[in-house]
């Protein structure tokens, strides 16, 4: 199944600048770990924002659901969550 999701990062305020960045560190290792599964078939950064768009190749809703909840900035993220189907145009 295929899901894309937009993952919008908030920051509250009262964070330090050296627990952002380690939420940063922990975040690249999670995803570089999903794409390595294939689980994330692709990111992209959204321009001019502090969001992506990421492409997730699940077995499930709940499997997706755990994957995101999984992500170190979860607390912090605002994600839309949209289910894809083959387009018939499609020639791949």
């Amino acid at each position: 199944m295929l899901f894309l999701a937009r993952m919008d990062v908030a920051f509250p305020a009262h964070l330090t600048k050296e627990q952002i960045d380690d939420f940063q560190v922990r975040e690249k290792e999670y995803s570089g770990q999903l794409q390595n599964s294939g689980k994330m078939a692709g990111i992209w950064r959204i321009v001019g924002e502090y969001a992506n768009h990421s492409l997730f190749d699940v077995d499930s809703n709940d499997e997706l659901h755990a994957i995101l909840s999984g992500f170190p900035m979860y607390p912090y993220m605002s994600i839309k969550v949209t289910p894809l189907a083959k387009h018939p145009n499609s020639i791949r």
